[in-house]
């Protein structure tokens, strides 16, 4: 099943902003041995289902290619943060419907990717929302997610969004708000 075009088109101008404004410093990236940018999705601790949704990154993956012409590679990479190359994947992706806990060594470790360069983009297809509020807390206690105006660039560098995020799916009412982080004024997570 493909999914709704306009949650492809969300993530396309999420990915659009990620490439135009990200500098992660990594050795030896995927992206740079390859010459083809990765995806990766983020195994997590906690009960929360990380690995919903399979299809959403090779989808986003062919329709960014289709669309810009910039190699990447279509086959999700799943990644945890103890891993030796999690460094090497300068956007994260993270999924689920549960909780989600990292160690205080994960919370250091993603603290670290997000101020150098890493972008984290957050998916809560319904349930993660409070425990994923909880993690970021401990990393950035002093800088909580906000709400992103709809003046950013994240929703107007590709696809304008002048209203903010369209609605896709109806697990909440009213209308969906996009939240994020921002470290020394760079958008570091969705």
């Amino acid at each position: 099943m493909y999914p709704n075009r306009k949650y492809v088109f969300i993530l396309f101008l999420i990915f659009c902003y990620f490439i135009n404004s990200s500098a992660i410093k990594a050795e030896e990236s995927e992206y740079k041995k390859n010459n083809q940018f990765v995806i990766a999705r983020l195994k997590y601790q906690g009960g929360g289902d990380w690995y919903n949704d399979p299809s959403i990154i090779p989808n986003l993956s062919k329709e960014f290619k289709l669309r810009t012409g910039i190699k990447i590679n279509t086959v999700e990479k799943i990644v945890d943060i103890e891993s030796s190359d999690f460094f090497s994947f300068p956007f994260i992706f993270i999924t689920g419907h549960g909780n989600i806990s990292f160690s205080p060594a994960e919370l250091e470790k993603l603290r670290i990717y997000m101020e150098n360069g890493g972008f984290i983009y957050c998916d809560d297809d319904y349930g993660m929302d409070t425990y994923l509020r909880r993690e970021i807390g401990k990393i950035f206690p002093d800088n909580k997610l906000t709400e992103i105006p709809f003046s950013h660039p994240i929703y107007n560098i590709f696809y304008k969004f002048p209203d903010g995020l369209p609605k896709i799916h109806e697990h909440y009412p009213g209308t969906p708000r996009g939240y994020g982080i921002f470290v020394k004024g760079h958008l570091v997570l969705f």
